[in-house]
This record gives C-alpha cells, structure tokens and sequence, in this order.
C-alpha cells in the first residue's frame, strides 16, 4: 500500500485520483496519486487543452471531479468561479464586495492583490470554504451553484490587529494568508487574533467550536499540516512568532502541545510546515536563510538540523528519504542529514512543487516555467530535467501547480490560467 493512500485512508479522505481538493493536494503534502504522463520522451501536449482569467490573486487552483474552482479579484470583487476542468467554460460564479489588500496591508503591493489563501473542499458534503485578503470566511454550495451556505468576516469577529514589526526588516502585513482545512465536523483557520490563534468552527453553519490557547497574531504562511504525534492528532500551524503544534483530540481541543520560537523577518515564512510522522519541516530565507528539520514529542520539539537551503514560497516535499524544495532552483536534500543530494534549474522567487506516483517532480515557477524532472529516487546524485515549457503567463507564478485527472493547472498571480494535458 503506498503512502498516499495511507495517509488518504488516516485522515478519512477518499481516495480519487481525479481531485486535487486542498491546499498541495489530496494528502496536502504535494503527492500526487498520479503518474506524470511522460513517456518515450514525450510530457505535454504542444498547446493548452485551454485557457482563461480569473482575476488578481496568488490562491492555488482546487480541483474536485470534472470541476475546477479558483478565486480572483476583479473590479472589487472576490469571484469565486467554478469550470469545467476538461474545457474551461465556467459553468458558475459567485461574487462579492472585498478590497484589494486586507484593511491592514503594508507594503509590497506591487508583488501581490487579492486573494492569496487556497480554498477548501469537503467532498462528503460538496461544500468548499473561501478566505479573502481581508477575512471573509465564506461556505459555498458547490451543488447549488455557488448558493451561500454561511458567512462572516475575521477582522470584524475577532479583531485581529496589523502584524507587529518583530525584526529590523520593515513592517508587512498581506491580510489573510493561510488556507482553511477541514478536520471532521470542524473548519480550522488560523485567525491570530487576541484571543486566539486558531479557531475551528462548525463546517455546516459557520459558528465557533473552540479556539487555541495559543494567542499569536497570524503568519503569512500558505497553510496548516495535519500530524499525529504519539496517538494524539494534531496540526502544525506557523503564526508570525512559532511553529506550534496544536491538539485536536477530545477533551483537549485547541491546547498547544508544543512550540518552537520562528520569528521571521517581514513575516514572512510563505512556505507552510511539511509534515511526515512526528518531524517538521520549516523554512524561510530573510533573517533565518534556513530549513530546520524539528522532531515533535509531547514533551517539546528537538531541533535535529539547520542547513542553509532555504525556500521563501515552495512549501518542502518529502518523499522517499528526500527532500525537495523550488526557490530559485530546485534542490533535493537527504532528508536524515539535511545534506545537499543536488541542485538545478531555475525557477526564479515563485516555486512550487509536487512528486508524482511514478517518482517525478513537477515544478512551477518565475512567470509560467513548468519542468519535469526526475527524483532522488530515480536519479539519486544528479539533477535531471526531463523537460520543460517556459513563459506560459507574464507575471509570478506564486499559486501553486495542481494535478488532477491528467490535467496539469497552472495559475499566475494576474489570474491567467492554463490547464494542460498529457501528451498521447
């Protein structure tokens, strides 16, 4: 049995390889089910199956079944679209009134707009969760058409302030950030207010279920990670001062189980915690130009290593006892030393990446670059690029790749969207 169906079948989520249904993926660990489609030298079709636009915003696209959704900022408005995946003809869309950049952004709006969190969906109910820039928490219908299920604002219920100057480096805040993820009856969403980092609310009718004790102002991070640490389910969240590792488990909902000071400067720790059994991964350039390799027990978390390959946006993968990241170019490091296996290619400050069923890496980045290129596994002392497409858009690929039913989405922070298929 692989490890991706493992992990499907622990946390309950069904196994398809046909959706790419939450942030980084069915495991939301960047593992694909799938093959790549390379074959006898051949990887994409010349052209894209199809393309269009969206709006502004840096939020991955989320595929479940024959239907592919996105959020786009377009005339002040967030629109949620849902499309056909096979063509791209939007079969619904829903819109509402949402700024440009949260109430308390500071700085760096040339780089980004509009919504950056990855929406959520829950195949068990056909509802999927959106989070805008400046905290709109949303629950869609998927089956009625975008119908409004329940709404209601961060900023306004929780009062979350401006993220404070930690370090030198001058002051950012890019609003809401940080992908929801369902967790059995509950939505999790860090929040960051003063009252409490995380909150889990109700999934079908939006009110609170508890909050943590743990009461940092929210990270810039792309998204929360599932993990068990001795029998205790839990989830690794990185507010703008830790990596804390939160419970889960009945009877103690919301309690810290452990944490790890990780200041960074700007806030920014973009890439999200990886996860595999009780270690975790976190990474920034700035001020920590580091990957940190953290062993979780209920008593604390052991730092193991710290080497200095850093990755500002692409979340670690980890697969097969390597580690790979995209920033700048794409590096895998041996994942109990923390040692340099190789490096190549380029791939510029956007980056993301994902490991296929058949042992390859897709990787995105600079303004539309997709490589495909082979793993540790499969080539385990050199970097070996199978293929590739370049400037498929204009402007940063900050949204992650998705793969879903051998169909490739690519995204750019402008809102051009590509999907493309397998060469036949």
């Amino acid at each position: 049995m692989t490890r991706t169906l493992l992990v499907l079948l622990a946390f309950g989520l069904p196994v398809s390889a046909a959706d790419w249904p939450h942030w980084r993926g069915p495991t939301r660990d960047g593992h694909s089910p799938e093959s790549s489609g390379y074959s006898d030298g051949r990887w994409l079709a010349d052209k894209p199956a199809w393309s269009t636009s969206v709006g502004r915003g840096a939020s991955s696209p989320i595929v479940a079944g024959d239907r592919l959704y996105l959020v786009g900022w377009q005339g002040g408005n967030d629109i949620v679209r849902c499309l056909n995946a096979k063509d791209g003809a939007e079969l619904w869309s829903v819109r509402y009134k949402c700024p440009q950049y949260g109430r308390h952004a500071v700085g760096d709006e040339g780089l980004y707009s509009g919504t950056t969190a990855t929406p959520e969906f829950d195949s068990k109910t056909g509802r999927f969760y959106s989070l805008s820039c400046d905290g709109d928490l949303n629950c869609w219908d998927a089956n009625a058409k975008g119908a409004t299920v329940w709404k209601r604002n961060l900023y306004d219920d929780y009062r979350m302030p401006r993220r404070p100057r930690l370090t030198r480096a001058p002051q950012r805040d890019y609003g809401y950030t940080s992908s929801p993820m369902v967790h059995g009856d509950w939505l999790l969403v860090e929040v960051g207010g003063p009252t409490g980092t995380f909150v889990a609310f109700d999934k079908a009718n939006g009110k609170e279920a508890w909050r943590s004790d743990l009461a940092d102002e929210a990270g810039h991070t792309g998204g929360p990670a599932p993990m068990t640490i001795e029998g205790i389910p839990c989830v690794a969240v990185l507010t703008q001062r830790n990596l804390a590792v939160i419970r889960l488990d009945k009877g103690f909902e919301g309690k810290t189980l452990a944490k790890f000071e990780w200041i960074t400067d700007f806030a920014n720790t973009i890439a999200g915690p990886a996860v595999q059994g009780n270690h975790v991964l976190v990474t920034a350039a700035y001020n920590q130009n580091a990957l940190v390799k953290l062993k979780v027990t209920s008593k604390g978390i052991e730092e193991v290593w710290r080497k200095k390959f850093p990755s500002k946006v692409c979340t670690p993968v980890i697969a097969h006892g390597s580690i790979y990241v995209a920033w700048q170019t794409v590096r895998c490091l041996d994942w109990e030393t923390g040692e340099l296996r190789w490096q190549g290619g380029t791939v510029s400050d956007p980056g993301s990446c994902i490991i296929t069923a058949d042992d390859r890496l897709i990787v995105y980045g600079k303004s539309g670059k997709l490589l495909l290129v082979e793993s540790a596994k499969r080539s385990p002392k050199a970097y070996v690029e199978l293929a590739k497409r370049e400037d498929i858009f204009g402007s940063l690929a900050w949204p992650h790749v998705a793969l879903a039913d051998g169909r490739i989405v690519v995204r750019d922070r402008d809102g051009h969207v590509a999907c493309f298929e397998m060469a036949k």
